[in-house]
């Protein structure tokens, strides 16, 4: 009987560790998908992305660069570097010259090609990865973005 139930919680022991190792290996898999980090045109061209890789971009767009229509032209600066960018699509309404975006996208032919744009909230947002980037170079003092 004791050995019995021995194998019994050796059982359970392995399937219970066997049920975590597949848990931890679907959470992995799904943090992988989903956590695509933001960079700024200035971490794209000094530490380019691997061909074909998704990810954020995220920055001002750049005042006089808009060129409107079912294909959106714009350009994505950090005031330091500027990264041309296209999005086929409705914009959100916020979306405007001056104003903090992130896309999420890849680089196509040294443009980047969104498949998302993610705007400003009101008129006192910037999203919290743009603001923290400006932050660092010293040409964004807002604590908005908190």
């Amino acid at each position: 009987m004791a050995t019995l139930r021995k194998k019994r919680r050796i059982t359970l022991v392995i399937l219970g560790l066997s049920m975590m190792v597949v848990a931890t290996g679907l959470t992995i898999f799904a943090i992988g998908e989903g956590g695509q980090f933001f960079r700024s045109p200035s971490d794209v061209f000094s530490d380019p992305p691997r061909e074909g890789e998704v990810f954020r971009l995220g920055g001002l767009v750049k005042e006089g660069t808009w060129q409107k229509g079912q294909m959106h032209a714009f350009v994505v600066t950090d005031t330091s570097m500027d990264f041309p960018a296209v999005y086929e699509g409705i914009v959100p309404d916020l979306f405007r010259e001056g104003q903090g975006t992130i896309l999420t996208g890849q680089i196509r032919d040294g443009v980047f090609v969104a498949t998302e744009v993610l705007a400003r909230h009101d008129e006192d947002y910037m999203p919290k990865e743009v603001a923290d980037a400006l932050k660092e170079q010293g040409l964004y003092k807002n604590d908005y973005a908190n």
